[in-house]
C-alpha cells in the first residue's frame, strides 16, 4: 500500500482538525433544521492531508463494518470524492447515515495513531462529506450485481441491521424482501433520531439505493400478527430469515407517579415527534403537549435526541436529569456538547424519586436525591449513592424517561424453539446464528439497544453467514 501525500508526517501534526460548519446554537435550537452542514470541499481536503497513512492502519480495526479508512481518506487527497464513497460502500451501503450518527470517537478515531498525542483524523466527517458530495452532484453509481440466485430471503425489520443485511444479500444476488411493521422502514432511524441530526430525506435516499439493488419492501407489515415465521418459510418460500426488529418496548423506573399525565417515555415522544411529525404541527395532525419546565431522565443518546427535542418544541427551560456525573454519561461527546450549547441545563447525580400531581392528575414537579459516587459496579461505571437530607422538588409539566428500551415479544411468542435471554433479546452466537435453523437475527433485538453501527455490523455479519448457509444447503452439506 502506498503512499500519495507527500508530506512528511510532522508537516501533518501540525495540521489542526478542521470543525464541520454548524448552525449557532441560540438559532438552532428552535428549529429541527440539521445542525451540521458539515465539511465543504475545502475542509475535507485539509483533513485528508492528516492522516498519516499508516502501514498498519488500525483505524480500520477499529469500524465495527471494516471499512477501508485509510484507502478512503487517500481518494479524498486525491480529489476522487466518488471513488471514496464507492470505496466506504463496498464495506458500509448505508455513508450518509453513518457519517452523521455512528461514533466514531469512540470506535475508529478512538484507535487513529494520529491520535495518540494530537487529535484524531476526523474520519466520520470526512465520510459524511464524501456522502453528501454524492448526493449534491447526484454522481451515485449503483452496485453491479455479477450473479442472480433462485434462493429467496426474508429480512423481518427495517431498521439498520435488517437494511444492512438486506443490501449485503441483494448484493451477492439473492432474492431479497423487507418486512417492515410501521410505514416506513428505517426503524430507531426514522422513529428514534431527529431531523436535526438524521434529515429523513437522507434516510428515504439510502432506501432508495437499496431497493434499487431489487430489495422488495413491505411496509404496514407485523410479522407474528399479519404473518408468522412459520408462514414466511412454507407459503411465502423463504430459504433463510434475518430478524431486526429492533428493541421499541420502553422501561421505567417504576417510581410514584408515572401514570399521571405529562409522563411519556423516550420512545413515545421521539415517535410521535419524528415518524409522526409532529415537530411540523399544525401542518401534521400529531400534537405533542410541553410544557414551560420539562425534565428528562437518563443520560444516552436518547435522551440527549428527547431533552433537544423538548427545547426546539418550545419548552423555556429544559433539564437533563442524571444520576452519575458526565465522565459516566454514555452519550456521544459531540451530543453533549451541542445540549448544553443549546441551553440545555444538566442535573447531574441528581437521582428522581418521584413524580409529583395536581388535582387534575398532571405532573407539576419531579422529587429528586442528590447523589455521589461509589466504587464500581458490574457496568465498570462508579455506582451512585444517594446522599441523606438532600431531597428537593423540580418545578416540571412534563417527565421523560429515557433510560432504556427492550424487545417487542410478537416474534419471540409467535416462534417456538426461537432461544430468548434476558429482556427478552434473541440469543444468538457470534455469527447472528439463532437456536432455530435457517433464522438468524441481529441489531437491538439481540443485544437489547446499542449503536447504529453495531446493528450494522450485525447485519453485515448475518448476510455473510445466510450467504453460506445457503450455499451449504444448496450443495446437500449438513448445517447447523
Amino acid at each position: 500500500m502506498t503512499n500519495v501525500n507527500p508530506m512528511k508526517p510532522s508537516q501533518r501534526m501540525k495540521i489542526p482538525r478542521q470543525e464541520s460548519i454548524e448552525q449557532e446554537a441560540q438559532v438552532r435550537n428552535r428549529n429541527f433544521q440539521e445542525v451540521s452542514h458539515g465539511f465543504d470541499e475545502e475542509r475535507a481536503s485539509t483533513e485528508a492531508q492528516r492522516c498519516l497513512e499508516c502501514k498498519d492502519p488500525v483505524c480500520q480495526s477499529g469500524c465495527p463494518v471494516n471499512i477501508d479508512i485509510r484507502s478512503f481518506v487517500q481518494l479524498i487527497f486525491q480529489k476522487d470524492f466518488s471513488g471514496a464513497v464507492n470505496k466506504i460502500r463496498e464495506a458500509n451501503y448505508l455513508p450518509a447515515i453513518c457519517g452523521r450518527v455512528c461514533p466514531q470517537e469512540t470506535q475508529c478515531e478512538e484507535v487513529c495513531t494520529l491520535g495518540k498525542k494530537h487529535a484524531p483524523v476526523a474520519i466520520g466527517k470526512l465520510e459524511r462529506f464524501v456522502a453528501d458530495y454524492e448526493m449534491l452532484h447526484d454522481s451515485f453509481t449503483p452496485f453491479h450485481i455479477k450473479d442472480q440466485r433462485e434462493e429467496k430471503v426474508a429480512i423481518v425489520g427495517g431498521g439498520p441491521a435488517g437494511l444492512t443485511c438486506a443490501a449485503e444479500l441483494a448484493k451477492v444476488g439473492y432474492k431479497v424482501t423487507v418486512f417492515e411493521a410501521l410505514h416506513a422502514v428505517g426503524g430507531v432511524l426514522r422513529y428514534g433520531i431527529p431531523e436535526f441530526r438524521l434529515p429523513k430525506a437522507i434516510l428515504d435516499l439510502e432506501t432508495e439505493r437499496i431497493k434499487a439493488l431489487g430489495v422488495e419492501i413491505y411496509t404496514n407489515f407485523l410479522v407474528g400478527r399479519t404473518a408468522t415465521i412459520a408462514d414466511l418459510f412454507d407459503e411465502w418460500g423463504f430459504s433463510a430469515i434475518f430478524l431486526g426488529t429492533g428493541a421499541g418496548t420502553p422501561t421505567f423506573m417504576g417510581m410514584a407517579g408515572e401514570n399521571l399525565s405529562g409522563v411519556y417515555s423516550a420512545n413515545e415522544f421521539l415517535t410521535r415527534t419524528n415518524l409522526m411529525g409532529a415537530y411540523k404541527f399544525p401542518e401534521n395532525d400529531t400534537p405533542v403537549k410541553i410544557g414551560k419546565q420539562i425534565a428528562v431522565i437518563g443520560g444516552g443518546n436518547t435522551a440527549m435526541d428527547a431533552v433537544r427535542t423538548a427545547k426546539r418544541l418550545g419548552a423555556e427551560k429544559a433539564y437533563l436529569v442524571y444520576r452519575r456525573s458526565r465522565t459516566e454519561m454514555p452519550a456521544r461527546v459531540e451530543e453533549i456538547h451541542h445540549a448544553e450549547q443549546e441551553g440545555i441545563e444538566f442535573l447531574l447525580l441528581t437521582n428522581p424519586t418521584k413524580i409529583l400531581g395536581d388535582k387534575g392528575n398532571w405532573v407539576c414537579g419531579l422529587e429528586c436525591q442528590q447523589m455521589e459516587l461509589g466504587e464500581p459496579d458490574e457496568s465498570g461505571r462508579r455506582k451512585p449513592i444517594a446522599v441523606q437530607g438532600s431531597e428537593f422538588v423540580l418545578d416540571v409539566q412534563i417527565v421523560i424517561e429515557a433510560i432504556g428500551q427492550k424487545p417487542n415479544p410478537i416474534i419471540q411468542s409467535t416462534t417456538p424453539g426461537l432461544k430468548t435471554g434476558k429482556r427478552g433479546v434473541v440469543e444468538v452466537d457470534d455469527k447472528q446464528t439463532t437456536s432455530r435453523a435457517g433464522i438468524f437475527a441481529g441489531g437491538d433485538l439481540s443485544r437489547g439497544g446499542a449503536t447504529v453501527i453495531l446493528a450494522m455490523r450485525d447485519g453485515k455479519i448475518a448476510a455473510e453467514q445466510i450467504h453460506q448457509y445457503l450455499l451449504a444447503k444448496h450443495n446437500g452439506e449438513l448445517v447447523q
